[in-house]
């Protein structure tokens, strides 16, 4: 399967999706929102993973991250050469191995977020840098 970039973002994302993630985090937004409004014993709190992957995506190089495109495993350009496979390409084999440090890396596969990734954006959620209210998970419930 060949990718074509007319429908990617400045980032490089697939704009399409992105833009359904957001309204989706919007109408949940207001959903808790509400909900707290009928609920006003209960304690709820939205965290917007949307944003801190996207954040993460945008300044991948100053995190210490590598091209945030660039997975560990596997290939989308020109031909998605998934993780573990290969494929000739003009007489040349193409192959979907790993990198030799997922540290550096966001994504595994082009999907999955490796474990470096998933750890910043945890670290975040943590901290109550994407919630709202703002408020560290260890303040959350009094």
């Amino acid at each position: 399967m060949r990718l074509t970039g007319g429908t990617l973002d400045s980032n490089g994302c697939v704009g399409f999706m992105n833009d359904v993630a957001q309204e989706f985090n919007r109408q949940l937004k207001g959903s808790v929102a509400q909900l707290r409004a009928q609920l006003p014993l209960a304690k709820l709190t939205y965290v917007d993973i949307y944003s801190s992957k996207l954040e993460l995506i945008i300044n991948a190089k100053s995190q210490g991250f590598a091209n945030p495109l660039d997975n560990c495993c596997g290939t989308f350009l020109p031909y998605v050469v998934m993780c573990g496979t290969s494929m000739q390409l003009n007489g040349t084999t193409i192959h979907g191995s790993s990198c030799s440090d997922p540290s550096t890396r966001i994504s595994w596969d082009g999907i999955h977020y490796t474990e470096a990734a998933n750890l910043w954006v945890a670290s975040r959620i943590l901290n109550g840098s994407f919630s709202d209210p703002p408020v560290p998970i260890s303040g959350a419930c009094p």
